[in-house]
């Protein structure tokens, strides 16, 4: 089973401008660290922000971020407990987000994901790979490090 993180944020606090931070340090009495950004004028008072993060179970996230960076992904972010834990990082290319974790039992091996990008052709180039073409896109088939499935695809013209 594919695992993904259905983020939902708080309404309330976004339709008044005010960030998870934020609220977390007025509830303790501090100041946040960093300010809040505006709030999302297209967002009616009442709405969630919701979104699905595919997570991929990687070996190590250093050496998968290198290979996602390859593909236009930056880090975000990491987290581990402890030093020398496992790590868990966030990449993201434009819009898209993907989790990598080094911990047990998240995601499971051979998990395909489908990435539709602008320029399929720039993606093959990358990694020495045929285009091939089907009624729906033009798409390459890549596997990363760690045994992960990417089909990435540009709209059939």
């Amino acid at each position: 089973m594919d695992t993904y993180l259905l983020r939902i944020v708080d309404a309330p606090a976004i339709a008044a401008g005010r960030s998870d931070a934020a609220l977390a340090a007025q509830s303790s009495g501090e100041e946040p660290s960093v300010p809040d950004p505006a709030p999302d004028p297209a967002q009616q008072p009442g709405e969630t922000e919701e979104e699905a993060i595919p997570v991929l179970h990687v070996a190590d996230a250093a050496t998968a971020v290198s290979w996602y960076e390859r593909l236009g992904f930056t880090k975000q972010w990491e987290h581990r407990f402890e030093p020398g834990y496992p790590a868990f990082v966030e990449i993201a290319r434009d819009g898209v987000k993907l989790f990598l974790s080094e911990h047990t039992g998240d995601a499971r091996p051979d998990t395909l994901l489908y990435l539709r990008v602008r320029d399929v052709d720039a993606v093959a180039d990358e990694f020495g790979v045929p285009v091939t073409t089907a009624p729906w896109a033009r798409e390459v088939e890549l596997r990363d490090p760690d045994g992960n499935r990417l089909r990435v695809g540009a709209p059939a013209e």
